[in-house]
């Protein structure tokens, strides 16, 4: 009967004759290839080392998915010419093959929409921007209606509901955009100490002070909160 001691010896010795072979097969293999030594690092290093290779293959082929745009010089009408401000509004922003005409529409029913929404209110109208409900107003607004750049800074010195933190931070007096009957908020300090909370179960709008002290404000069911007075 064979030694269990014996049986064990010529595993560790079968297995390390294996590791060997493969050693040396593994790094021939990279010395012709011209790879790096790191490379063959460990017994398991071969699968590793293509999968590291192959991983920037990704954001390569998602980046270069994005649609290319059509150049400024080629930025024409099927009938008539742009403005110069049309024009302006529409580099970088017409994918190729993309009529330009309808590009330039977007924006200015983004225009339209504002004009009309500062007639109803121009508090909702700003809350509508600051809370991306109406969506890429700053660049329509630049080139294609400049009588809305007032409401849309206004706007980006606004609170839409969430979390903001930090930076983010602006101390001053806000006031609640078409708050929900579930409108609430809190304001924390230091140490995630609470300097200010509130809550409007009636839906009616409230005002709010951001101290200097304060590291984070949070909103739900507010819409959006807008500064007041000097600040506004």
């Amino acid at each position: 009967m064979r030694s269990p001691f014996l049986a064990g010896a010529v595993v560790v010795l079968t297995t390390a004759a294996l590791a060997a072979c493969g050693s040396s097969s593994d790094n021939g293999t990279e010395k012709a290839a011209g790879a790096e030594p790191a490379a063959s690092a460990g017994p398991v290093a071969g699968a590793p080392a293509q999968g590291r290779a192959s991983a920037p293959a990704g954001p390569r082929a998602s980046h270069s998915s994005e649609p290319p745009k059509t150049p400024t010089d080629e930025l024409t009408p099927a009938t008539g010419t742009f403005t110069k401000k049309q024009k302006e509004y529409l580099v970088d922003r017409v994918p190729r093959g993309m009529d330009p005409a309808a590009v330039l529409q977007t924006g200015q029913e983004t225009c339209d929409r504002l004009t009309y929404l500062v007639k109803v209110d121009r508090d909702t109208a700003t809350g509508a921007v600051a809370t991306g409900e109406i969506a890429a107003a700053k660049p329509a607004v630049a080139h294609l209606c400049p009588q809305h750049k007032g409401l849309v800074e206004r706007a980006s010195r606004a609170y839409a509901d969430g979390t903001h933190k930090g930076a983010q931070l602006r101390p001053g007096h806000y006031r609640d955009v078409t708050p929900t009957k579930n409108c609430g908020w809190e304001i924390t300090g230091a140490n995630g100490r609470v300097l200010a909370s509130g809550s409007s179960g009636d839906g009616k709008r409230s005002g709010i002070t951001i101290p200097e002290a304060a590291r984070a404000f949070t909103s739900t069911g507010c819409y959006a909160w807008l500064p007041e007075g000097a600040d506004g």
